[in-house]
């Protein structure tokens, strides 16, 4: 299906297909996992939209997720949407540091794609509760995104800026 084409209908009935079989969601990992490239990239989109529907799915997969997001040359799309996926769920302690890492990566770097950053302010967000030197540092670097944000951008800065409050 992922050799198809890339488009919303095709996304969804991928999904629709999925649903909650841990089993289908594995094989769907592998592939974005393991490419090729363009099946990796068509692959993330479904992968988000089931995580959002049953978070749960990604809890096996997740540490290869996490280290996939931080090889180079990863298309926007995986980023983006591995991202978006990283919203839904609770995030382990073990995976805290790198999920910061990554986060702060992607925020304070205007090369990456406004989405992207975005998605990482609220997954950063939600992994630094309780955690006042990293809540402090979070709030420095918005502090100096802003001037150069886009709409998007200090929306969602101010939003979160406001509930760390």
């Amino acid at each position: 299906m992922l050799q198809k084409g890339h488009s919303k209908v095709q996304t969804n009935a991928i999904a629709k297909y999925i649903g909650v079989n841990p089993s289908r969601f594995k094989a769907l990992v592998e592939v974005y996992l393991n490419g090729p490239y363009r099946i990796t990239q068509r692959a993330a989109w479904p992968l988000s939209i089931c995580v959002e529907r049953k978070p749960s799915l990604i809890n096996p997969h997740l540490k290869k997720t996490l280290d996939f997001l931080q090889k180079p040359d990863i298309h926007d799309a995986v980023k983006r949407n591995t991202m978006r996926a990283l919203q839904f769920i609770e995030i382990p302690k073990r995976f805290h540091g790198q999920v910061v890492d990554v986060c702060f990566h992607y925020i304070q770097n205007p090369q990456v794609a406004v989405a992207i950053r975005v998605s990482s302010m609220t997954v950063l967000s939600r992994v630094i509760k309780g955690q006042p030197d990293l809540v402090k540092e979070f709030k420095i670097v918005l502090e100096d995104q802003l001037p150069y944000g886009s709409p998007a951008f200090i929306s969602r800065a101010s939003k979160i800026m406001r509930e760390m409050a």
